[in-house]
């Protein structure tokens, strides 16, 4: 890795806060600036958090739910547990649909809101990353709907391209109020941006 990439990243501002607050991601920052202008998770709430490692998004859930919610964290690779007893951390493939029994089992109830920070592995093809990661946000959706509460929240990243307008449309079909996100932690250079689905209709 150039030391100059290791040297600017050290220097941006969102690193080096993180690592001052004790956040394991700078992208701890992009769902509380997210959750504070929109206010879709809240004390009490419980939280789903889907491709959650190293556990930034995790942790900033813990935060936003406080002692009286609940988290849980899904991923592919084992997450270093939190020193939190209202926290679950648990190995999933999202597009297992096994994966939707899984996280049953360990919620209290219904989901308030599910996060989905997951991201393929970047390949540089523009085209395919971007294929890449609408699929992972459509499969993030999939659970969404299968675990949400009625009146639930869903927060998702996308990479914007040639589909994304699709993907905000298929979640309109669920949500009743659907937007586009940017934070101000996300660089503004890239192409991710969140889709905020808020006040899911549960179909009966």
């Amino acid at each position: 890795m150039p030391n100059a990439w290791v040297k600017n990243r050290k220097r941006e501002h969102y690193y080096r806060k993180a690592k001052k607050e004790k956040f394991r991601s700078r992208a701890s920052y992009k769902l509380l600036q997210a959750v504070k202008k929109h206010n879709f998770i809240k004390p009490g709430y419980v939280v789903v958090d889907l491709g959650a490692a190293p556990g930034g998004w995790t942790q900033a859930a813990r935060k936003l739910v406080e002692d009286s919610g609940y988290v849980l964290a899904v991923d592919l690779k084992p997450i270093d547990p939190l020193d939190a007893p209202n926290v679950r951390t648990i190995i999933g493939d999202i597009a297992e649909p096994q994966t939707i029994q899984d996280i049953l089992e360990f919620l209290p109830r219904s989901a308030d809101v599910v996060v989905s920070d997951v991201s393929p592995n970047v390949s540089g093809i523009w085209e395919l990353d971007h294929a890449r990661q609408i699929d992972l946000a459509s499969q993030s959706l999939r659970i969404a709907t299968a675990i949400l509460r009625s009146g639930g929240n869903f927060f998702v990243k996308v990479f914007q391209g040639y589909t994304t307008n699709k993907f905000v449309d298929e979640v309109r079909q669920h949500f009743s109020f659907v937007k586009r996100v940017k934070p101000k932690a996300s660089r503004s250079k890239s192409a991710e941006l969140y889709v905020l689905g808020m006040n899911f209709r549960k179909k009966t």
